[in-house]
């Protein structure tokens, strides 16, 4: 959901390291901006890749993901079946286990945690970033003298990410894209759009611009507003209101955030994780 924010939130990146591959797979809609990006990382001279996000369940994406092989390991940034709906297939294909933070989407594995190595051609770091999602983390990956933050959806190459409500959740969001602001001048790649030149640059334009969020929604609760579909009419007017509903996500989540108790039941998330 990319709200008032449609293009770009810091430069772009320019070539990628030579040991980076984007595949992105053939799922582009207004959720997904382009299609979800599947990330393939290789040190020099390494036997083995590893892969981010294998994305949705497409056969022609997962063969050319399994040709990028032998692969060693299959990452995933966060649960949504736009990033792991492939998974359980393109175990099948390669032979990697999968791993994530959540146990439901770790196969031959086990869930990931700071103490996981992940690979040993590559310096991978893990970090817990939750707020899109509970299970959400990125990765700092380091080969040579280069290093790579993959963001998955906590940080888009265009436009802003949902809070996915109830799941997701606002404090620690904003926590996490504190966090990614030490990351300066390293790029990001994310699980949408174009690789940004500067991971920090762009956390740091997700918290202006959710701060900014925060203000209009305390001002549409003073002005009247008393259901989050009131907040969304209010705050998103110029936005289609075809995504109304993944608005709505972000609204429960900082009315939450600032304690607005609307009297109504939070709805489970039911939409993006399908898509």
């Amino acid at each position: 959901m990319s709200g008032h924010v449609t293009g770009a939130v810091a430069a772009l990146a320019g070539e990628l390291p030579a040991w980076v591959s984007l595949l992105r797979a053939p799922n582009p809609g207004p959720m997904t901006l382009d299609g979800t990006n599947t990330w393939v990382l290789r040190a020099p001279d390494a036997e083995h890749a590893v892969v981010v996000d294998p994305g949705p369940a497409d056969e022609g994406h997962l063969k050319r993901i399994a040709e990028h092989g032998p692969i060693g390991l299959i990452l995933i940034t966060h649960g949504h079946a736009d990033h792991t709906e492939g998974a359980a297939r393109l175990r099948e294909l390669v032979g990697a286990p999968v791993l994530a933070a959540d146990p439901a989407h770790t196969i031959g594995g086990t869930p990931l945690s700071v103490e996981t190595t992940l690979d040993e051609t590559l310096d991978i770091r893990l970090l817990n970033t939750p707020g899109h999602t509970a299970d959400s983390v990125c990765f700092l990956v380091e080969c040579g003298d280069e290093r790579v933050v993959l963001t998955g959806d906590t940080i888009l190459g265009r436009g802003t990410t949902v809070v996915a409500h109830p799941d997701g959740h606002l404090g620690d969001y904003l926590n996490s894209l504190e966090l990614l602001s030490a990351y300066t001048g390293i790029a990001a790649l994310p699980g949408h759009g174009p690789a940004l030149a500067d991971c920090a640059a762009a956390a740091e334009f997700y918290l202006a611009h959710r701060r900014a969020r925060l203000d209009q929604v305390r001002s549409a609760v003073d002005a009247g507003a008393r259901t989050p579909a009131d907040v969304v009419a209010a705050v998103y007017a110029d936005v289609d209101r075809s995504l109304w509903w993944a608005a709505e996500w972000s609204v429960r989540a900082q009315l939450e955030y600032l304690g607005v108790d609307t009297g109504e039941s939070a709805p489970g998330v039911s939409g993006l994780e399908h898509m």
